[in-house]
């Protein structure tokens, strides 16, 4: 009796270590999470006003609350381990099931919305550049198309010739140009007057296959930090049931 309680004690004393290894692991990872939502949100923002659906919006902001929980979990882990308390075990492993889900989630809407991107933006990002470009409460459109044109070099949604039917230009409130001043090579202003390809960028594919390039880069950033760091999880809730047994026996 003796001797099989001194070898749950050595195996508790090394799950102990290894459950407290993998929180170490696990908040630096649920850090890396929230970087990536935050740094979506916050330097990629200007695009997601072009686009129709708050998929790309939702997978940025569940990444941001699972580092959050990811982080506070790792802190709650460190406590369970050390104290031996199955209670806070319990609840250790019942927070890492939800954010194994949350990532799952996050994975998974990225896929999702990576293999409708394309058609969401053929039919959408013309309209959107040509109905809101310049437009009363559309500054963050207006923004956002300039930041495009400029960033990637490119005019118009298709081509520079959508522009013909941008209300802007139509209103006549555009001062004679054809085209925005943010698709000209050297932006001066009035310099969207003249459309020739020694002014103005004229890439094949336009702006949507520049812009569908970028998101796409980024969903795929989004949904292999999701599924990667829930994958991880798997064996920190592997640790903390066998940790768990390990005390049940103990107390017996």
């Amino acid at each position: 009796m003796g001797e099989f309680s001194e070898k749950a004690t050595c195996g508790t004393v090394c799950l102990k270590y290894l459950l407290f290894t993998f929180n170490c692991c696990f908040w630096l990872a649920g850090l890396a999470v929230m970087a990536v939502g935050i740094w979506t949100l916050a330097l990629k923002s200007d695009y997601i006003s072009l686009l129709a659906s708050g998929t790309y919006l939702a997978t940025a902001y569940i990444l941001v609350v699972a580092g959050v929980v990811v982080m506070v979990t790792g802190v709650l882990g460190c406590c369970a381990t050390f104290k031996e308390r199955r209670n806070l075990l319990r609840l250790y492993f019942i927070l890492l099931l939800i954010i194994f889900l949350l990532e799952i989630i996050a994975g998974v809407l990225a896929y999702i919305y990576y293999q409708q991107l394309n058609t969401e933006l053929k039919e959408n990002l013309k309209d959107t550049m040509t109905k809101r470009y310049r437009q009363p409460g559309h500054e963050g459109v207006t923004s956002a198309v300039d930041r495009l044109q400029q960033e990637f070099h490119c005019c118009g949604s298709n081509n520079s010739q959508d522009w013909r039917d941008s209300e802007w230009i139509r209103s006549g409130q555009a001062g004679g140009r054809v085209v925005p001043d943010s698709c000209c090579k050297t932006v001066v202003p009035g310099c969207g007057q003249r459309d020739h390809a020694s002014n103005i960028y004229k890439v094949e594919g336009g702006c949507i296959t520049k812009l569908e390039t970028f998101i796409q880069e980024h969903l795929r950033v989004i949904g292999a930090v999701g599924v990667g760091i829930a994958c991880v999880q798997v064996f920190g809730m592997a640790f903390t049931c066998c940790l768990y047994k390990s005390l049940k026996l103990e107390h017996y």
